[in-house]
């Protein structure tokens, strides 16, 4: 499932090809995706207007529109937002929505499984869906001291609380597994018995690992796609995710896989208290 890092790169791919630009038209080829609202009404409402900006909360790409609206696009499992003149647009084939621009070009939302969501807010009301997620964690608010009293507040496994977005917004379960190895805490360990000094360890491991997963454009395990159509380049410097029965990078032990709450969680039981 796309997280921050996969978001991020995509709005940043975005921003400079579409701010400005106006929408001339909209065709929903698969309505399920779409939240609460008609595909005619969706057409109606999005057409004629210019996007003023590109920006992401959480896991979720915000454009902005003049006049009031505000569309949110969450990725879900396997949803990629490309533009038409992207190398790899023809390669899509599971296309949802196509928001025709003024340009000629073409914004393309793509979702194999159709598990995300388009969603249209007022400004008012997105501002109230936005105050129900927790802090973002590349921001000057995520502080060590922030993030111990929260967990020392709870006594769900840490994997499970750093995945609650009201708490984080936008870290999902690779990056809580790497930020973990990174910091020396077994993702089962309870939440409130991380000392404080964990907790700073975990929270420049948490902006290390997303910066890094940024930079490296996200991480392609299966279907994410930036917003050319490429996979992200991160993969191959995941230390614990997915590498049950391989060595440790640091010790050389083997690296476990646990389910904790139906999910796959991945630890050194030697590097990981």
């Amino acid at each position: 499932m796309p997280e921050l890092p996969e978001a991020e790169t995509i709005v940043r791919d975005l921003r400079p090809r579409v701010t400005g630009r106006r929408v001339v038209g909209v065709k929903v080829i698969k309505p399920d995706v779409l939240a609460r609202i008609s595909p005619e009404q969706f057409r109606r409402r999005l057409k004629g207007r210019t996007i003023e900006s590109v920006g992401r909360r959480a896991k979720n790409i915000v454009i902005r529109f003049d006049r009031d609206l505000v569309l949110v696009i969450n990725l879900g499992m396997t949803g990629r937002v490309v533009s038409s003149d992207a190398p790899r647009a023809s390669e899509l084939r599971h296309v949802a929505v196509r928001f025709m621009l003024d340009d000629g070009r073409e914004l393309l939302y793509d979702d194999a499984r159709r598990f995300g969501r388009l969603e249209l807010f007022s400004s008012n009301a997105w501002a109230e869906r936005d105050a129900q997620f927790g802090v973002e964690p590349l921001s000057a608010d995520f502080t060590p001291e922030l993030l111990y009293a929260g967990l020392k507040q709870s006594r769900v496994p840490v994997r499970n609380w750093l995945l609650d977005q009201t708490r984080i917004a936008g870290v999902g379960n690779i990056y809580a597994n790497e930020a973990l190895y990174r910091a020396g805490i077994r993702p089962t360990r309870r939440s409130n018995l991380v000392t404080p000094a964990e907790a700073a360890r975990l929270r420049d491991a948490i902006r290390d690992v997303l910066s890094e997963a940024i930079a490296r454009r996200g991480t392609t395990l299966a279907d994410y796609r930036d917003a050319n159509g490429e996979k992200g380049g991160f993969e191959p410097l995941l230390q614990v995710y997915g590498r049950e029965g391989e060595p440790c990078p640091r010790c050389g032990s083997t690296v476990r896989r646990v389910v904790i709450s139906n999910r796959s969680a991945f630890y050194c039981p030697k590097c990981q208290r």
